[in-house]
């Protein structure tokens, strides 16, 4: 073999280590972060809780059943239609939860039956075991899905008839012309003072795993939550609304090896009204925001592509301030029961 072959052999080799070289890093270089070693976490949000291995409480679709602080009474003549239910002689509870309908709702309205204790003359939930000198039936005036309309009225006095029938009792109704006029002022201030914010971490250079994700939103107090591909920071008291959520692409976590999933970008979202003022919620999800970009080479933006800064950031926490003023001047103030509802 002549010299020329030699050089041109050996060349030749060295091309092809080149690009093996290369498609390996490239390789490497598009690779979905994986989870690191476990270590002690450097961060956290107050205030955390023991969560260790906890997950995310499914909620029950009727509020009513939800843990209640203190067991105040579940309706407020502020945002639900109160029908009284008058009874000669007390009802037992059982007969009473016997009575009730089989859906709580009406329409997409929450429909509840209340009970006044006869020991302690409290309106509360009614439960097996007690006594009932009086009832009193409810239908939600506004969520979400709109104010109470003249067949929704119809179909609540229809329910609570049966009830008050079931019982024993008589129904006292107020004028479905003003509480469908009610409900549409209600719904109107609730549009006009609704706000769920979210912002978007984006991979700056390579993608994250799943797995990836997972391990720095949980060394922030995030756990799992209840749907592939979410994860919610809690709050102090088990059973209510989440104070962050945090969610990224399901089918990437429903992978049938979520470590191979490349995941480009999560959000972080913040339901204003479901939270408490007192417990800075979009303090949090800014610290938390910014936490997550360090920790994992993130960039935050709006959702549009467009970088965050805290400029822009402030003005929305100037915003919310005022939000969160005018819940209050409605007797409406974030977080509680009350405006957890209509705001659902």
């Amino acid at each position: 073999m002549s010299p020329l072959q030699v050089s041109l052999v050996a060349l030749g080799g060295l091309t092809v280590v080149g690009v093996v070289a290369y498609n390996y890093w490239t390789s490497r270089k598009s690779s979905p972060r994986l989870p690191e070693p476990l270590s002690e976490p450097t961060h956290t949000l107050e205030p955390l809780l023991d969560l260790s291995g906890a997950t995310e409480p499914v909620l029950d679709e009727d509020f009513a059943n939800l843990p209640q602080p203190e067991r105040k009474p579940l309706l407020d003549a502020l945002i639900d239609v109160i029908s009284t239910i008058e009874v000669d002689q007390p009802v037992s509870g059982d007969a009473a939860l016997a009575a009730l309908p089989s859906t709580r709702r009406v329409g997409t309205k929450l429909f509840t039956v209340e009970g006044c204790s006869q020991l302690s003359g409290e309106w509360e939930a009614i439960v097996p075991g007690q006594r009932y000198s009086a009832f009193q039936a409810g239908v939600q005036l506004a969520n979400r899905m709109g104010a109470l309309n003249d067949i929704e009225f119809s179909e609540f006095v229809v329910k609570t008839q049966a009830f008050a029938d079931a019982v024993g009792g008589t129904a006292t109704f107020s004028d479905m012309l003003e509480e469908v006029a009610r409900a549409r002022e209600l719904d109107q201030f609730a549009n006009a003072h609704d706000a769920q914010l979210s912002v978007t971490l984006c991979a700056r250079d390579a993608a994250w795993s799943p797995g990836y994700i997972q391990q720095h939103a949980a060394r922030l107090g995030f756990i799992a939550g209840s749907i592939p591909g979410r994860m919610v920071l809690p709050g102090a008291v088990p059973g209510l609304p989440p104070v962050l959520s945090l969610a990224f692409d399901m089918q990437a976590a429903l992978a049938e090896d979520p470590a191979l999933s490349a995941v480009r970008e999560f959000s972080l979202s913040l339901d204003v009204p479901q939270t408490a003022r007192e417990d800075q919620p979009f303090d949090r999800l800014r610290q938390a925001a910014r936490l997550l970009a360090q920790s994992m080479d993130g960039v935050v933006t709006d959702g549009r592509g467009q970088v965050l800064v805290d400029e822009a950031l402030d003005d929305i926490a100037h915003d919310l301030e005022r939000l969160y003023s005018a819940l209050d001047q409605r007797e409406l103030s974030a977080g509680l029961p009350q405006t957890r509802r209509l705001f659902s």
